[in-house]
């Protein structure tokens, strides 16, 4: 059974088939949010640390940090700014970090302060990336996210995916770096825009688990982009990712709808142990329909039974 082990100074998580689902909170991202950009690159954290607070009450397993502010000459603004926000993180959490750039050298600058096993994202299959960040992964001993696309993109095949991703397996295997210390990601496409990219994805999980066995990642929130009501979207795909084999996701942990699916999968997958943290999260929800529903539901024929089912039938013809 394959398990990817990552840790922070004093916890330690595993990512595996017969674990719970590792959630990755996604928050921790200037990307797409250019009031957060802005404040981190004025040296103001205030939004990074109520993310981080926020994340980590919700529930999250680990967390992403990225510190991308800007495309001008990444390699010159990025390895200061990663390196602050994850002694930042690091202060406020003992929760494990993945640590997300495509930048080698912020990455160097960030594996040499990060505390315990962190998760490096990520490495694609261009081979330029490739011999760039492999001799790190391997010489800090950290697992890697493989994302599956190269020098020709992303491919809308999910064979021509699942070849990237196991070019990368066996290019790392090169180093030194066995499959437990890669977590692929298949990438998923927008549902909206393309019919079959749950099915897709669904499929080429499967294979990953089988064919490579390597555990698997994704942008959660990828699936659903365009759509209106996105959440229940994602809410819906996030169980589905994980009966076919999807051990962890980048998303937000701070939806309750997407959680939810989440610790019901861990349940229905038997990766919950006595549903003991389903019990401990939802153990004083309020019954759908609320304490009037409830008192009703024994209301019954004589003798105090239910009337339902056959005798409801009955009754009623």
């Amino acid at each position: 059974m394959t398990r990817t082990i990552v840790a922070s100074a004093s916890r330690e998580v595993v990512i595996g088939f017969d674990q719970p689902f590792c959630v990755i909170g996604e928050r921790i991202n200037p990307t797409g949010r250019k009031v957060l950009a802005a404040e981190m690159v004025a040296g103001n954290f205030e939004t990074v640390t109520r993310d981080v607070l926020a994340q980590v009450a919700a529930g999250a397993t680990m967390l992403d940090v990225n510190a991308g502010v800007t495309a001008v000459d990444p390699n010159v603004s990025e390895p200061p700014l990663l390196v602050e926000t994850i002694r930042l993180v690091q202060s406020l959490t003992d929760l494990p970090i993945s640590i997300d750039s495509s930048v080698s050298s912020a990455l160097s600058a960030a594996l040499a302060v990060a505390k315990g096993r962190p998760l490096v994202n990520s490495v694609t299959g261009e081979v330029e990336k490739l011999e760039a960040i492999l001799p790190l992964v391997k010489q800090y001993d950290v697992p890697v996210v493989a994302i599956s696309n190269d020098e020709t993109g992303i491919s809308e095949d999910p064979d021509v995916r699942f070849e990237v991703a196991r070019r990368i397996v066996r290019h790392a295997a090169d180093y030194g770096i066995s499959a437990a210390d890669i977590v692929v990601d298949p990438l998923v496409m927008p549902i909206g825009a393309m019919g079959t990219a749950g099915r897709q994805v669904f499929a080429l999980v499967r294979r990953l688990r089988e064919e490579l066995g390597v555990n698997t990642t994704c942008g959660a929130s990828n699936i659903s982009f365009g759509l209106p009501h996105r959440h229940a979207v994602n809410a819906a795909f996030l169980p589905m990712a994980i009966a076919a084999g999807m051990t962890s996701a980048i998303m937000n942990p701070c939806r309750p709808q997407e959680m939810e699916a989440v610790r019901a999968a861990n349940v229905l997958m038997g990766n919950d142990p006595s549903c003991g943290e389903w019990i401990r999260h939802y153990r004083d929800v309020a019954p759908a329909g609320g304490a009037s529903a409830a008192a009703a539901a024994p209301a019954a024929g004589a003798g105090g039974r239910r009337r339902g089912g056959r005798e409801g039938r009955k009754a009623a013809s």
